[in-house]
């Protein structure tokens, strides 16, 4: 279908059968009606039930799902449950407007085990459901009506089920299959969930060698992509469990869902639009792009986000050259650009901040760092990094009294590449005043290379001195042209491939390996993240070090399938020792800008001659 606005793309998502309740993977709704059917677990062996299913941050958690290849579209599905000693795996597909459900016990439950297809409305739509017959469910919504059958005989277990709405329960002692629109046999579910699989795979191949990057890359994007009913938009949050466990139902950080428009942009057009446009759309009061906004209500109103919305913008615009795109964002990250380069400037320098505001939703959040060092280290994103040890804080101002580095220089590629939106869309006098801006910054930036140490420094804005600590960020000026070619060369043969740095079996660590900081590898101490790499990798290929870029390249694809193949995961930061993201609690295993390590490497394919 034509998409020529917002409105039309969120219709156009906001529709059919997927994965959109965030609060279980085992949960499939039909949109618009929020019709769901979520799928439980009765365990006799040692009573208990099972409601939802998530991802495990942590292990211990007594039910986990490790997600395999899914459509974008919700078309295929397919992942594994854990939970006690009982494993199933789960599939679905569509036929039209039909559901399928087909889940297979993986070992033999016959014995002490029930599965539980539980029906509902979700977030207050109107309607009703009832049990039609046996082995039917229908749900009357306003528009239509919905028919839901087992394929399976039934187990009468009325008084011991917990459930609050009309439910199958079938015994696991094999395959069991559920349909929606019109009853089938669990024979000719599995024979259109197997086809589905089979498309979903071939689709894949026009990756080549990178396919199974491509999947990984895919799955985490489809299987946390979501339906916001406060929104009321599909959106791709970082991870179903910080929706869940962390802020109340969902969670758009800045730059994280940049990111998650851009890893979407690789296959599904219309997603990588909606997730731009709703973090653009998200603007706080005061025109900034905000670095985070909850499901409680809460948005950060101290602080902004990693200046990257204009650059993820011109690289899903290059691929898709849709005009109606650009508009639609345009004039909030304009605003936010704006704002940021009238309250974040010290002596010509960009510096981090994070400014008091009275509490709006009353939540803890509101109030934690707020208006002190610690809320200006979050607006960068890197949160615990030893580059921020010790900074002053001006609390009249609001702002760190460090000249940020890669701060500045994201914040002049933002200025550069919307400079680029306002020339195409005829709005030349805010072209101007970006370039101009943009211009006067990289002359600044240019004063932060320290010719002794061959590397652009952080500077002490009350001392006049460089930071003593580096970090990847310090390559960012390649981004916007700042370096010299001599300054590049040293920056690359010096520092990148520097063993003692940044280089080694597993890169980049976003603290130097000679740091003291890096034996902590505790989040952004040390530890090895993907839109690190992203940057630096985009920055390489724009100062003309393809070759560089190639092997960062090929070793963020080796970083990302490491994991993938041992566990199924997208972590959200790795070891820079181990090269695993299990090696602690804090790094979420399904957190979907872990797939730019992947994303580097379709991009290297994309630029190699054929």
């Amino acid at each position: 279908m034509a998409i020529t606005n917002d409105a039309a793309l969120t219709a156009h998502l906001a529709h059919g059968w997927n994965t959109w309740n965030t609060r279980s993977l085992l949960s499939h709704v039909l949109l618009p009606e929020g019709f769901a059917i979520n799928l439980g677990v009765k365990d006799y062996w040692k009573p208990a039930y099972l409601k939802e299913a998530l991802m495990a941050i942590a292990p211990g958690r007594e039910a986990t799902c490790r997600p395999a290849l899914r459509a974008y579209d919700g078309s295929y599905t397919d992942l594994r449950l854990e939970w006690r000693d009982l494993r199933l795996r789960v599939q679905s597909a569509t036929d039209g407007e039909d559901l399928l459900l087909l889940i297979t016990p993986e070992h033999d439950l016959s014995r002490h085990a029930v599965l539980v297809a539980e029906t509902g409305l979700l977030w207050n739509r109107p309607g009703s459901i009832e049990h039609r017959a046996p082995g039917v469910i229908a749900a009357r919504c306003p528009l239509r009506e919905i028919l839901v059958f087992a394929a399976n005989p039934l187990v009468e277990d009325e008084f011991h089920v917990q459930t609050q709405t009309p439910y199958f329960a079938v015994r696991l002692d094999g395959p069991v299959g559920f349909a929606s629109g019109r009853q089938r046999s669990v024979e000719e579910i599995s024979r259109v969930v197997a086809a589905a699989q089979a498309r979903s795979h071939a689709e894949l191949r026009r990756f080549g060698d990178d396919a199974e990057v491509a999947e990984a890359i895919q799955t985490c994007i489809a299987w946390n992509t979501i339906y916001d009913p406060g929104l009321r938009r599909v959106v791709t949050p970082v991870s179903r469990d910080w929706n869940t466990h962390h802020f109340g139902g969902v969670v758009l950080f800045g730059w994280d869902t940049f990111f998650a428009a851009l890893l979407a942009s690789v296959g599904s057009r219309e997603l990588a639009f909606a997730n731009a446009i709703a973090m653009a759309k998200a603007a706080a009061p005061a025109g900034f792009i905000p670095n985070w906004i909850g499901g409680t209500g809460c948005i950060t109103l101290d602080r902004s986000m990693p200046q990257v919305g204009g650059l993820v913008v011109e690289q899903i615009h290059r691929r898709y050259q849709e005009r109606w795109f650009l508009e639609e964002v345009y004039p909030d990250l304009y605003r936010s650009n704006r704002w940021y380069a009238e309250h974040r400037l010290r002596d010509g320098f960009i510096c981090l901040g994070s400014n008091h505001f009275p509490p709006v939703v009353g939540t803890w959040e509101e109030t934690n760092g707020v208006g002190q060092l610690l809320g200006a280290k979050f607006e960068f994103g890197l949160d615990n990094s030893p580059m921020y040890d010790d900074i002053p804080f001006d609390a009249a101002s609001g702002l760190m009294l460090l000249a940020d580095v890669g701060q500045m220089s994201l914040h002049i590629a933002d200025s550069v590449a919307i400079a680029g939106f306002a020339d195409e869309l005829g709005r030349h006098d805010d072209a101007r005043e970006l370039r101009a801006h943009a211009a006067q910054l990289t002359e600044r930036l240019g004063s932060l290379w320290d010719e002794h140490s061959g590397i652009f420094r952080n500077r002490d804005l009350s001392s006049g001195h460089p930071s003593p600590r580096i970090s990847p960020t310090s390559f960012y000026p390649l981004l916007i042209g700042a370096a010299t070619p001599a300054q590049i060369r040293r920056l690359v043969d010096e520092h990148l491939f520097n063993e003692e740095e940044f280089w080694g079996e597993w890169v980049i660590p976003v603290t130097p390996r000679n740091d003291p900081a890096f034996a902590d590898q505790n989040y952004w101490r040390g530890k090895i993240w993907a839109p690190v790499n992203f940057l630096v990798y985009l920055a390489l290929r724009r100062a003309g070090e393809t070759g560089a870029a190639k092997q960062l390249a090929d070793k963020s694809r080796a970083l990302l399938l490491h994991e993938w193949r041992l566990h199924g995961h997208v972590h959200e930061n790795y070891s820079a020792d181990t090269g695993l993201g299990c090696d602690r609690p804090d790094s979420d295993r399904f957190y979907q800008w872990g797939g730019l390590l992947g994303l580097i490497a379709l991009m290297e394919r994309e630029a190699e001659p054929r």
